[in-house]
């Protein structure tokens, strides 16, 4: 495939492509006709953020407090686990990371894993580890949507295809 053909490449949470990377050590694998043809088109990077900022595999789950990724980027959150650590700088590290990899695959969106402190894309944990969910976004999504790769959770790979059709992100500017 000459590169004029060639398909935009697109970021996506390890776990999604059935890699066991999650907190518990599973996985969240996707089986859709969408994610497939991206698959087979080897538009798919993998990263998983957690990972790439240093945690193991399992880990303890671990929740945004008092806010979401955008003010855990700013300084005025934290992201705890549920033994009660501190793993902010490491949710800080695999963002960085992970934004690394988006660029240097040109990644043009990113499909991520709602809920997850670092790829929630519209609803996080609240920090009491209650289950309760709140309107947010992930450390790793607020990092990637900043630089302008907008990020789309496992239940919106029709919106993403919609996204990749139109040409949108051909039209994006960068600061």
């Amino acid at each position: 495939m000459s590169d004029s053909n060639k398909k935009p490449n697109i970021l996506i949470s390890s776990c999604l492509l059935g890699n066991p990377v999650r907190y518990n050590g599973t996985d969240l694998l996707i089986d859709h006709p969408l994610f497939k043809k991206w698959q087979d088109h080897d538009q798919l990077v993998a990263v998983c953020p957690e990972v790439e900022g240093g945690m193991p595999v399992p880990r303890a789950p671990a929740e945004i407090t008092k806010g979401d990724g955008k003010t855990v980027l700013s300084g005025k959150s934290r992201v705890i686990d549920a033994e009660g650590e501190d793993v902010t700088n490491a949710f800080i590290r695999g963002a960085l990371k992970s934004l690394k990899t988006a660029l240097d695959y040109n990644c043009v969106a990113a499909i991520l894993t709602e809920h997850s402190p670092s790829c929630g894309s519209n609803m996080v944990y609240d920090g009491t580890f209650s289950k309760t969910k709140r309107e947010g976004v992930g450390v790793t999504t607020s990092m990637l949507e900043q630089n302008h790769i907008p990020v789309f959770n496992q239940e919106q790979l029709e919106d993403l295809a919609e996204y990749l059709d139109s040409g949108a992100y051909l039209d994006v500017k960068t600061d």
